[in-house]
């Protein structure tokens, strides 16, 4: 009889260690999960706005244009005619006059993000 009773005090114990470490992993688990930084690709932000020509054109805010010229995510299509874009332009934007667009777009990586500007 004192060999069962031997048994049955380290029952609880066990499942209470048991417990313990299925815990214990789950708080260490959701704490890696929040801590960790996820693999997302930033979209910027759109600014739609009524008051200009063509509101059904995305534009994209300075602050995110900014950012992806400092990452390097973006590239920059100068749309104005070489005479002004040699008077001034974005470091590295390409110079592609906007009648020439359409037709130049094959110049252009589809899966970069691409921002076209005039001034």
């Amino acid at each position: 009889m004192a060999n069962k009773k031997a048994k049955d005090s380290t029952t609880p114990l066990i499942l209470m260690v048991l417990g313990s470490v299925i815990i214990l992993g789950v708080v260490i688990w959701q704490t890696i999960k929040v801590l960790s930084p996820e693999t997302t690709i930033a979209v910027p932000t759109l600014a739609p706005n009524a008051e200009i020509p063509f509101p059904e054109v995305a534009r994209i805010t300075l602050p995110d244009a900014k950012a992806a010229f400092d990452d390097g995510s973006a590239v920059f299509v100068d749309v104005r005619d070489p005479e002004y874009f040699s008077s001034g332009h974005i470091a590295g934007a390409l110079n592609i006059p906007y009648s020439q667009v359409s037709s130049r777009m094959n110049e252009l990586d589809k899966n970069q993000l691409i921002i076209a500007y005039c001034t």
